[in-house]
């Protein structure tokens, strides 16, 4: 026996029933966020903000000490000539920390590439002035710090080496072939001034009829700051690092070319450390292998208490300038209030633990 066919049903019988169906859209029930919900949700959406807050918290706090020595303009652009440095490298580190990864080698790349750019100017048997010109110099210099930062990206992608592994090598590598190839000595000021000048030509200052200075480096710092957040926020490349750190896998899945990227951002770092090469020299004045000993960590604070997270894909570059201006300012208050230098560190290590707990607490939000 055979079972009866079903009949068709006609559009105009669907049409029948969607009429008689409920339109209404679906609502669902949101919890009240309440003061802390709230602000949460602001800090985690503007992770700039709070680098800002304790930034001008702690220029209120030095400026209620006895005495106005802290909020003379002098003390300020102090603050900001101090920190140009390790502001620059902290761009550097930001590009690196946002993919999820760390570099342990940018303080001493700078370094080294100082001495590449001073000794192929001034000649690498010394003091004559028997080096090449002092652009090209720079620019191989630069290109050095690019080659550097690309044997990183190198043994991160290809090798599948952890970043702070394969940066930790590659700083102890680095730091020997720059005592190798300064020979421990350092390039002073007096023999710069005399062959090349131009090496310091960022070490110039523009002096303010108010009491204020401002050196050409940290102008420099300024306008680095401005050019990366632009290409972080505004083209493709930024948002493949944001992508790349937030989840490599899913990066990859959306065509973006992950190792590529990776590999540029290294690059990219590297040529970051070899152009403030040029504005150490301007800076100290001279190409000594002991400059900036501590850039490495103090990058890696002012980024970590700009607001970057270290887990990638959330900060921004104006959030590291920020955290070196932060390190600057403690660091110049304690001098000022007379106590001593071992309570910068502490409050640095406050600074950095406080850093990611409140990075880890809007993450928990986010999830």
């Amino acid at each position: 026996m055979t079972e009866p066919v079903p009949h068709p049903v006609t559009i105009a019988a669907h049409e029948t029933v969607l009429a008689k169906a409920d339109s209404k859209v679906a609502v669902f029930d949101e919890r009240p966020l309440g003061i802390i919900g709230h602000m949460r949700k602001f800090l985690g959406t503007n992770p700039t903000s709070v680098p800002a807050l304790i930034l001008i918290l702690s220029i209120l706090a030095f400026g209620a000490l006895p005495g106005d020595r802290f909020f003379r303009l002098s003390t300020l652009s102090l603050i900001l000539d101090q920190t140009m440095i390790v502001g620059i490298i902290a761009i550097a580190q930001t590009l690196i920390i946002l993919t999820a990864g760390i570099d342990l080698s940018v303080g001493v790349m700078t370094v080294f590439c100082s001495f590449i750019m001073g000794r192929l100017a001034m000649g690498v048997a010394g003091a004559e002035g028997t080096g090449i010109p002092v652009l090209i110099a720079i620019v191989l210099a630069v290109a050095a710090g690019g080659i550097m930062g690309l044997t990183n990206g190198l043994l991160v992608t290809k090798m599948r080496l952890p970043p702070f592994i394969a940066t930790l090598g590659t700083f102890k590598i680095f730091d020997a072939l720059k005592l190798y190839f300064s020979g421990s000595e350092s390039i002073r000021n007096a023999d710069l001034e005399l062959h090349t000048p131009t090496l310091l030509w960022f070490g110039n200052v523009i002096d303010f009829s108010s009491g204020a200075k401002i050196t050409y480096s940290a102008i420099a710092l300024i306008l680095l700051a401005i050019l990366f957040s632009y290409i972080l926020r505004w083209t493709a490349w930024g948002r493949h690092v944001h992508a790349i750190g937030d989840d490599p896998d899913a990066a990859n899945l959306a065509g973006i070319q992950t190792d590529r990227t990776l590999i540029s951002v290294y690059v990219v770092a590297g040529l970051i450390c070899g152009f403030a090469a040029w504005l150490l020299i301007g800076r100290v004045g001279s190409v000594s292998p002991l400059a900036i000993a501590d850039a490495n960590l103090d990058s890696i604070t002012a980024v970590v208490i700009g607001g970057t997270s270290l887990f990638g894909g959330r900060g921004s570059i104006v959030g590291s300038v920020l955290g070196a201006l932060i390190v600057g300012v403690f660091s110049v208050g304690l001098s000022i209030a007379g106590l001593d230098e071992l309570w910068k560190f502490f409050t640095s290590g406050v600074l950095i633990i406080v850093a990611v707990a409140l990075d880890q607490w809007l993450r928990r939000a986010s999830q």
